[in-house]
């Protein structure tokens, strides 16, 4: 009699189970009319998006001459850079780049250093009329800028720095909507770091210089790009804090030559060529930075 148990042989006459075959998702052909659809839709609209863009650059390369005549062709029949040379050669607009540059560095520097101390004090810190104050920032945010133009004016103009950098720059150094992104963004943050750095001895502003700050890196980013084009693209403060020809920035520059400073006729190169260098600063900052905007992710922690 085999040794064989009842058990063994019903293991042995099994079938192997066979692998199974991958599953492969059919797409109908419905999906992928949808699919092509779809895309030729997104890529019409970016054609419209930088048609515009495209003008403005192959037309900053033409003549006066050609520009008036066929301004919406794309390739110019003639090159010419006279415009650029005109621009900074011949003009403020040296002086126009220089003003704007300075204005941005150090509102950018200053939004981020006291917007993210606003944002922690309503974050974190507790204190009477907290919520009072941070209803005011938010209520500052649904306020039309053109509205405070006039007290902007008289509240410079009074404080002696009209038409001067001061004036220029320490109105724009708090934005409320760089508060409102950094307040939230440090409630996202477990508070048993800040605990643990407490214990370890680290005062209040040490905990938000060396623990909280370095955490908050997308929002800092986030702030750090939309201070620079703020800053950069700001024309209504500008014309209100200063009357200086020395102290114009790009914005009131190329607004003038829009206006017809510098020019007789239409000049649309000269004016299309100031405004594509313009445009370049902003581009390259948020195209470094734009993988990184408020990932309200990054850098947290589990409690």
């Amino acid at each position: 009699m085999s040794g064989t148990t009842l058990a063994e042989a019903e293991l042995i006459n099994q079938e192997p189970p066979k692998p199974q075959k991958p599953i492969r998702r059919e797409w109908s052909t419905r999906t992928r009319v949808g699919q092509i659809v779809l895309y030729a839709l997104l890529i019409g609209l970016a054609l419209i998006y930088i048609y515009p863009f495209l003008i403005q650059l192959a037309t900053s390369f033409k003549t006066d001459a050609e520009a008036a005549s066929d301004p919406v062709s794309l390739i110019p029949q003639t090159w010419s850079v006279a415009a650029y040379q005109r621009l900074f050669l011949r003009s403020d607009f040296p002086v126009w780049f220089m003003n704007s540059a300075i204005v941005t560095v150090f509102v950018t520097l200053g939004r981020v250093f006291f917007c993210s101390l606003a944002g922690y004090a309503l974050a974190r810190l507790h204190f009477r009329g907290r919520g009072v104050i941070f209803a005011g920032v938010v209520a500052v945010m649904a306020v039309p800028a053109v509205v405070l133009l006039i007290p902007k004016f008289l509240v410079i103009n009074q404080l002696g720095m009209y038409d001067s950098y001061a004036g220029m720059i320490v109105p724009l150094l708090v934005d409320a909507a760089g508060v409102f992104i950094m307040k939230n963004f440090f409630e996202s943050i477990p508070v048993s770091v800040e605990e643990q750095a407490r214990i370890d001895g680290a005062g209040t502003f040490r905990v938000f210089w060396s623990v909280v700050l370095p955490m908050a890196r997308p929002a800092l980013i986030t702030i750090i790009i939309l201070s620079f084009q703020g800053s950069w693209n700001e024309l209504s403060h500008f014309i209100v804090s200063t009357q200086s020809p020395a102290l114009t920035t790009l914005t009131k520059g190329v607004a003038s030559l829009a206006s017809g400073q510098l020019s007789q006729g239409t000049q649309y190169p000269l004016k299309l060529a100031a405004a594509l260098i313009m445009t370049i600063p902003v581009a390259v900052m948020f195209f470094i930075f734009q993988k990184r905007i408020m990932n309200t992710s990054e850098g947290a922690v589990k409690e």
